[in-house]
């Protein structure tokens, strides 16, 4: 049975929360109130425990500025970068440059994009709380793609309760990432999870990072 012709010539469904466009406009007028304007201090302890071992292959997805792309290089490591915006790769080319280090930044949607191998590590800082999460099944199973067997992933979960949390509403970005939601997305049959508590980091901005360092499995 055919659609009626309306519903046949109806639009598709734009995809939930920012588009381009929004992410774009913020970089451009560096209204980025989610940038520490810094390393995130969660990165330095993870390189110097080998956690992040030098010449390991990195991914960080929603690089933004590209602080921890920098500071991954300059620690011996193989970052590769990925945002959405322009403004914000052409932002972590131009500091790379300034900084005499190397690495590879792409501009892609991380939802349509795929690398040319497997990464031994990924570190997603809160690029997961920056997507609506009608989407986050989709970016998770991605994640969980783009990571070798037994490869180390480090979530910082972003912890922002609002008040309209009560009624049901999602507000964001960035978005509340719980930890039985994250939990959900990747599952203990699947992942190697450590016991808590996780280390908790203060934003500027007002909200917190949940530490999530987790093993995908060999399967």
């Amino acid at each position: 049975m055919s659609p009626p012709a309306a519903q046949a010539n109806a639009p598709a469904a734009q995809p939930a929360g920012p588009t381009l466009a929004f992410w774009q406009q913020r970089f451009e007028s560096q209204r980025t109130p989610w940038d520490r304007g810094a390393v995130n201090p969660a990165l330095a302890p993870l390189v110097a425990s080998g956690v992040l071992a030098p010449g390991a292959r990195v991914l960080v997805p929603g690089c933004g500025a590209g602080y921890e792309v920098l500071q991954l290089a300059a620690s011996g490591l193989r970052p590769v970068g990925v945002d959405y915006a322009p403004a914000a790769v052409e932002l972590t080319r131009a500091r790379l440059a300034q900084a005499g280090l190397a690495a590879e930044v792409v501009q892609a949607d991380l939802l349509d994009w795929t690398p040319a191998a497997p990464f031994d590590a990924i570190w997603d800082q809160a690029c997961l709380c920056a997507l609506h999460p009608d989407l986050w099944v989709a970016y998770a199973r991605r994640l969980a793609a783009w990571l070798r067997p037994a490869g180390t992933m480090i979530l910082l979960a972003v912890q922002a309760e609002r008040a309209g949390r009560l009624e049901g509403r999602i507000e964001g970005p960035p978005y509340h990432c719980d930890v039985n939601a994250v939990r959900a997305l990747f599952p203990g049959e699947l992942w190697q999870w450590p016991r808590p508590p996780y280390p908790r980091h203060a934003h500027p901005a007002g909200f917190a990072e949940l530490q999530l360092v987790l093993t995908r499995g060999r399967s």
